[in-house]
């Protein structure tokens, strides 16, 4: 699911220490201005922004004249599913993960949000699951039992390797970076295969 690739080739980005996969669910806790305001917009207009894992430098922006940081290139868009205000004067939203993009080149807004010139990716061909992948839809279901994981309300195709990879990828215990390479590949099965090498090493 994308967003209208005409209209939305600019976008707001919300760079991250988190990577955000293709159906996955995202809870995120808002307080800086310039992002209370970018989600009020998204809501007015029924649009969404991008999450893209930051290579270097910060979340959060602090003082009038720090740098953006460097991002990956590659990121997921989000569409804001709920909101509610938080106790702590807050914004807690979840979002959801559509499909991919691929930055071109950013820029800043005159309200210091990170904006994004974009190319959004084809979707991911349907393939179902190898029987060599079979024991990973278990650990994936196993996962899924998981009362936090529960919260998410994930939809989940244990016959689509599309599906079962980016929900391994994104509830597995691996570093961002990692997670990035897996959100960077473009053939399901082979990043299932990736996954079974990496449950192999996390099981040492």
């Amino acid at each position: 699911m994308q967003p209208n690739r005409e209209l939305h080739t600019e976008i707001p980005l919300f760079p991250l220490r988190t990577v955000l996969f293709s159906g996955g669910r995202l809870p995120l806790r808002i307080f800086e201005p310039r992002y209370t305001d970018m989600v009020s917009e998204c809501l007015k207009t029924d649009t969404g922004f991008g999450v893209v894992l930051i290579r270097e430098g910060a979340e959060a922006r602090l003082g009038a004249i720090a740098q953006q940081p460097h991002i990956f290139s590659i990121g997921t868009y989000a569409r804001i599913v709920d909101f509610s205000a938080r106790g702590d004067g807050t914004l807690g939203i979840m979002v959801s993960g559509e499909g991919k993009f691929r930055v071109q080149r950013t820029f800043e807004s005159p309200a210091h949000l990170m904006m994004g010139s974009v190319e959004y990716l084809p979707d991911e061909r349907s393939q179902t699951v190898a029987a060599e992948h079979a024991p990973l839809v278990e650990i994936l279901k196993e996962l899924m039992k998981h009362p936090l994981v529960e919260k998410l309300s994930l939809d989940v195709d244990y016959g689509d390797a599309r599906s079962v990879s980016w929900r391994l990828a994104e509830l597995l215990p691996l570093e961002p970076e990692i997670k990035q390479s897996l959100l960077q590949m473009n053939l399901p099965r082979e990043r299932l295969t990736e996954l079974r090498r990496l449950v192999d090493h996390l099981r040492g």
